[in-house]
């Protein structure tokens, strides 16, 4: 097997570090279990549930003007709370497997410089959390809301099929990093676009604080996870070992879920 140019890894993981993957996913699964638990509980706690609605736009005939109109439809009120605790049961599944049913492939995986567990969870869970950024900030229209999901999980895909590109390879390529990038920026241009009009606009009512503060730093912990690619691929100081990248992917996806979950607990949810 050849060694992969942009990750140093061994053909096969040694024992004791084994034991520290391991270990490491055991208790991340059972942290983001109890985070899920309590923010579940916790959204129930508050009556009535926070919730944010969701609406369709759409085009209708008017009879009287005999002229297309807009016209909307409220379709569904997205629960905070539930989906908050959504992207921390998702995580804790992933560690849960990683750790247990799927440990084997889990570190062939790992000994090739891959994860693909990690970005499928990601694709799911940091896409309903920026759906959740969304709905805080304003975001409403069904469709937009899909396509914030569907763009985000695109931008996570990339960053898998950026480590299956560059295995065997002396030099990174690094074009699936760089249409990551790209569409990864589309949501936060959308939540960003729509605060900005908010904000703007007379006689609106004035952005809460709290969401300010998840957008900038939810901003800048997704933003954390694209430097944590560069250093790995680049090679630099200890991220010449793929397996301290992947200890810093675990502490970065803890981190940046409970910032978002209990800056939306203290913003929204506290009873």
């Amino acid at each position: 097997m050849s060694e992969p140019a942009a990750v140093a890894v061994a053909s096969a993981i040694p024992a004791d570090r084994s034991f520290g993957l391991f270990r490491w996913n055991a208790v991340l699964a059972v942290l983001h279990f109890v985070q899920f638990a309590a923010i579940l509980a916790l959204s129930f706690a508050k009556s009535p549930v926070v919730t944010s609605p969701v609406v369709s736009t759409y085009l209708r005939y008017d009879e009287t003007t005999r002229h297309l109109v807009t016209a909307q439809r409220a379709i569904w009120d997205l629960p905070i709370g539930p989906a908050v605790a959504l992207f921390f049961l998702m995580s804790a599944i992933a560690h849960f497997s990683m750790a247990f049913p799927a440990r084997r492939w889990y570190e062939a995986h790992l000994a090739r410089g891959q994860n693909p567990i990690r970005w499928v969870e990601y694709a799911f869970s940091s896409s309903v959390m920026i759906v959740v950024i969304a709905a805080l900030a304003g975001v409403q229209e069904v469709g937009t809301l899909i396509a914030i999901f569907g763009v985000n999980a695109a931008m996570i895909l990339f960053g898998w099929s950026m480590e299956i590109a560059n295995e065997g390879r002396e030099r990174p390529q690094w074009q699936h990093y760089i249409f990551g990038c790209i569409a990864g920026a589309v949501p936060w241009l959308v939540i960003f676009v729509t605060i900005l009009i908010s904000a703007t606009e007379p006689g609106s009512a004035p952005i809460p604080g709290f969401v300010i503060a998840i957008f900038v730093t939810l901003f800048v912990a997704f933003n954390v996870f694209a430097i944590n690619q560069v250093l790995q691929y680049r090679k630099v100081g200890r991220w010449r070992d793929y397996l301290y990248g992947e200890r810093a992917y675990m502490l970065f996806s803890l981190i940046a879920k409970s910032l978002l979950a209990w800056q939306v607990f203290f913003g929204t949810l506290r009873p």
